[in-house]
């Protein structure tokens, strides 16, 4: 659960597009993208800059979330499960982190957000079209969605292919079906891509280029 006052808790009640001078700032991407790194050398880059900035990542600490993770260890859950798991975990932490950071003024900087439901529950069979509408009965818009984009084989080469043949072909068909459901959105108003075939500091500072360009 997230330490949050009874105020703060109201204010995170609506779950509205948001229209105070905070952001909500979301990296996506398949594994291998370097997403969590480039999460935290934003925030750092913000809160150098004066910004007040909150960093988290999805799924979260949650007791949903903890539902999630845990699967992968005990064996994973049921498509209707782990969606489930997903919405509610996602509903928690925007009723009681994103939604009063933002209101606030502030700035929130996420690493995976629904888009990443829609990729990879739509990968195991989900329509990533009804994902997206659910989320978004709920779920503010990103104002900035960064998709950090990487060819298939090289990101299989990041993260290494796992218990053999059969698997990696698996993790191919699974990350081609990611990728293309993230940058299907490339088209949205909020959305950017960012060349993910660099090196980490050059992937840095075009993400900084293009926070500031928004």
């Amino acid at each position: 659960m997230y330490t949050t006052s009874l105020e703060a808790w109201k204010l995170g009640k609506n779950s509205k597009p948001m229209t105070s001078s905070g952001k909500l700032i979301v990296i996506e991407g398949i594994d291998g993208t370097g997403k969590s790194t480039q999460v935290t050398m934003l925030a750092e880059a913000l809160r150098a800059q004066g910004h007040d900035v909150t960093q988290s990542f999805e799924p979260t600490n949650g007791p949903w979330g903890k539902k999630v993770r845990e699967s992968a260890t005990t064996g994973r859950l049921s498509i209707e499960e782990e969606l489930a798991c997903f919405i509610k975990d996602r509903k928690q932490h925007v009723t009681e982190l994103i939604n009063p950071t933002v209101q606030n003024g502030n700035i929130i900087v996420l690493d995976r957000y629904y888009f990443s439901t829609m990729a990879y529950q739509g990968a195991r069979g989900i329509d990533p079209q009804s994902i997206r509408k659910d989320n978004e009965a709920f779920a503010p818009k990103p104002h900035i969605l960064l998709i950090l984009d990487l060819d298939v084989d090289t990101a299989l080469e990041r993260v290494g292919a796992r218990d053999g043949e059969a698997n990696e072909f698996e993790q191919r068909q699974s990350l081609q079906y990611c990728r293309d459901m993230f940058l299907s959105v490339q088209d949205e108003p909020f959305a950017h891509v960012i060349n993910a075939n660099q090196s980490i500091e050059a992937v840095h500072q075009e993400i900084l280029e293009t926070v500031r360009g928004d």
